[in-house]
């Protein structure tokens, strides 16, 4: 963490790819491989190290800073394995993993890709790939060597002449693999699009709502990440649309109100998004699922926006202008249970669901919808399983 970033008071450590800092990537992948301590070579703590330190821990590893490359030699013992990153290193997590995981290695690219890249020369055909997983006993070699001696360049050299074996990345076009060297904010600031795009691959297609998210966050995801305010600005967002849909339907508005569901599925959905690109291990969250109850509450309220913008005919009470949507938000979440994912995600789609009701209440068939669109569901869930999915298994 010692390299200055070209034209910034920060160091390449602390560049930031969509509100991402380079480092919090490398710490995110230590912990991926099971890592037990994190060791920083940098010359002070700072706030950015703090912050830093806090993942770590919460990583359930431990946290070291050091001054210079010798000191290594009183913290690695021969029988610990280590984990070298280059500094400035931003490669995909995922990439990484199955490049280290299967053990000891140097990461080489051909001299072409990796000398315009910035990565540092190995010999007249290999760059440094920038990562590299070595025997503790290696370090010890580093008493040899003068104190100011760059850390990772040192253990390259000696990593290669004890004959680590040598481990080429694939070429990024080959394998869809993001893996540079971030030396500048103008260079961190050009990779965003790619990044996020390539964090949200798969998603987006599923249905009309996640879609419209899809096009959404890869549009203006990087401006949120860099605000800092992510995921939550738009999860705030969704609960103000929520409110507004019921109070437009309390007014008598509930087309407005179905509309603004619309909107704020939306934006939970690109919220879901955005938490995911946030999300330095990729891990999907156990226990309570805020995504899931947002989804219960719109529920919720689409059967009462349903009911408030279809008029029942004489001597029908409330609780029975509620039972049709009440009985269609039922079939949704059955049938979408039943599906493959490449139906489900049709059939989960609220927002699409409030653009239907929304629209026939308007043109005044909001009950008479209810009931076909709730049929056809039905009808869906029989023909689409083609026998396959099934309420038990035995």
């Amino acid at each position: 963490m010692l390299e200055p970033a070209v034209g910034s008071p920060l160091t390449r450590a602390f560049l930031r790819v969509g509100g991402l800092t380079v480092a919090r990537q490398q710490v995110a992948l230590a912990l991926q491989l099971g890592c037990e301590r994190v060791i920083c070579i940098a010359p002070a703590l700072s706030a950015e190290l703090d912050e830093l330190q806090q993942q770590i821990v919460a990583g359930g590893a431990q946290f070291q800073t050091i001054r210079q490359a010798r000191a290594l030699l009183g913290l690695i013992s021969a029988v610990d394995e280590v984990l070298v990153i280059a500094d400035g290193l931003f490669a995909s997590t995922a990439a990484a993993m199955a490049l280290l995981e299967e053990g000891q290695a140097v990461l080489v690219q051909p001299i072409d890709q990796g000398l315009a890249a910035g990565f540092e020369r190995i010999d007249l055909n290999y760059a440094f790939g920038g990562a590299m997983r070595l025997p503790g006993r290696l370090v010890e070699r580093l008493g040899e060597l003068p104190a100011d001696c760059d850390a990772t360049s040192a253990l390259l050299r000696i990593a290669l002449q004890a004959g680590v074996r040598q481990k080429a990345i694939p070429q990024p076009d080959q394998a869809r693999l993001f893996w540079t060297l971030v030396r500048s904010e103008e260079q961190a600031h050009a990779l965003e699009p790619f990044w996020i795009k390539q964090r949200t691959r798969g998603e987006g297609g599923l249905s009309l709502s996640s879609g419209i998210a899809l096009l959404a966050v890869r549009s203006f995801g990087p401006a949120l990440l860099h605000a800092g305010s992510g995921a939550r600005v738009l999860v705030m967002a969704a609960a103000v649309l929520t409110l507004l849909a019921l109070g437009a339907g309390w007014f008598g508005f509930a087309a407005l109100g179905l509309g603004f569901v619309a909107l704020g599925w939306i934006t939970r959905e690109a919220a879901a998004m955005i938490a995911r690109i946030e999300s330095e291990l990729n891990i999907p969250l156990k226990g309570f699922d805020a995504k899931a109850l947002y989804g219960g509450i719109l529920d919720v309220i689409i059967v009462l926006l349903a009911a408030w913008g279809s008029p029942g005919v004489a001597a029908q009470g409330f609780a029975e202008r509620l039972f049709p949507a009440f009985m269609l938000l039922a079939m949704l979440r059955l049938v979408a249970r039943l599906l493959p994912a490449r139906w489900s995600g049709w059939f989960r789609d609220r927002g699409f669901l409030a653009l239907l009701l929304g629209g026939a209440i308007m043109a005044g068939v909001g009950r008479e919808a209810t009931y076909i669109i709730a049929t056809l569901i039905a009808l869906g869930g029989i023909v689409l399983p083609l026998g396959q999915a099934k309420l038990t298994s035995h």
